[in-house]
């Protein structure tokens, strides 16, 4: 369990102070303070001069955004099942630190994963791990389904990033991290070979990986064991678990779930228990896998499946976008907005050279 207590500091109000004793040197008597906690630290966050200002004002309100309670987070999607070699995932990372988001939180799918072959499986967490280390804000992992979906890659996920699923709280929020790819499922025929084409390609020719990818993940193998055909099964270890940290935690303003797979679009026995639990507080849950932006209103709450920071574009329509979910929890609720990585530059301007990592055409494979 991580948890994280941070304390919301008001700003001193020592210029009222200053104020309030200047007044009582130049008056000879002791001025009473009637100064509201409220008031000083309005003073102290904005201030001007009230004689310039004794009528209309040139903005529209003092009614500020700057409520301690309130943060903001983002939310990041796939990376693997076809990594862009433009440096996508890359850019959302660069991007991140531009915005200064408190943490980020994501969805799982950081490397191809599938192989049997340990020097890769060191290749590609150093490769990914590499590109997350330059981001400045701490980010979250959640356990998608090419992290570890073999025994080495399982192997590997338990070294590098420890428990299967996690919470922790953050200002009196409750965030929990479930995993999809719990309970094993067999893999596609050839995967592993097929994963080791990708990879050659994907260093070899860039465009023919992505078109070899694509037409691999429409193939009806891989639909079966990834797509939504596919039922997402929770172990009852897991689903006691869950059960158990909700009822620990029943003081939380709200709760967001995140997982790898939508699996409220076809729901499993045990999924359908796992929202079943939940029922009955303020929540919302994420998640990712189909490389696709989606979401769901379900009996007034929400369930947002974001679409790709990198990965392959494996779907036709206006759901294909590299983006990253900006969240600012309120008093009340949450705030959601997605925000494609393409309307995002600094402060130089758009980078020619960089916009094809942030504004890529879907590949649909040949003659697509």
């Amino acid at each position: 369990m991580v948890e994280m207590i941070q304390r919301a500091i008001r700003p001193k109000t020592v210029f009222a102070f200053v104020l309030l004793v200047g007044l009582s040197l130049l008056t000879g008597c002791r001025q009473p303070d009637t100064t509201t906690q409220e008031e000083a630290q309005i003073v102290s966050v904005f201030s001007y001069d009230q004689t310039e200002f004794p009528d209309a004002k040139p903005w529209t309100s003092e009614d500020f955004r700057n409520d301690p309670d309130n943060f903001q987070f983002a939310v990041l999607g796939d990376r693997g099942g076809g990594a862009s070699p433009l440096g996508t995932y890359e850019r959302a990372i660069e991007q991140l630190n531009w915005l200064q988001p408190e943490f980020v939180m994501s969805v799982g799918d950081y490397v191809e994963g599938y192989t049997a072959v340990q020097e890769e499986m060191d290749e590609q967490w150093e490769e990914f791990e590499a590109i997350v280390a330059k981001l400045e804000p701490p980010f979250f992992y959640v356990r998608g389904n090419h992290d570890i979906n073999m025994p080495l890659t399982r192997k590997a996920w338990s070294e590098r990033r420890g428990p299967q699923y996690y919470y922790f709280r953050y200002k009196d929020v409750l965030f929990i991290a479930l995993d999809t790819e719990d309970a094993e499922r067999p893999m596609p025929p050839n995967m592993e070979e097929d994963i080791a084409t990708y990879n050659r390609l994907k260093k070899e020719d860039p465009k023919k990986a992505l078109a070899f990818i694509v037409e691999w993940m429409k193939t009806p193998e891989a639909q079966e064991a990834f797509g939504h055909a596919a039922k997402v099964e929770f172990p009852e270890e897991q689903k006691a678990w869950f059960k158990k940290v909700l009822a620990e935690n029943t003081d939380m303003r709200w709760t967001f779930v995140f997982l790898h797979e939508p699996v409220w679009d076809n729901p499993s026995d045990s999924f359908k228990e796992i929202d079943q639990a939940i029922q009955g507080r303020d929540y919302t849950f994420f998640a990712g896998h189909t490389h696709y932006y989606d979401y769901d209103l379900i009996n007034g709450h929400e369930y947002i499946t974001v679409a790709s920071a990198g990965a392959a574009f494996v779907h036709d329509g206006p759901g294909n976008v590299d983006h990253l979910t900006w969240v600012t929890m309120t008093e009340n609720v949450p705030q959601i907005a997605g925000i494609a990585l393409k309307g995002i530059f600094d402060r130089k301007g758009l980078d020619p050279e960089m916009f094809g990592a942030y504004d890529r055409t879907p590949v649909l494979g040949p003659g697509g």
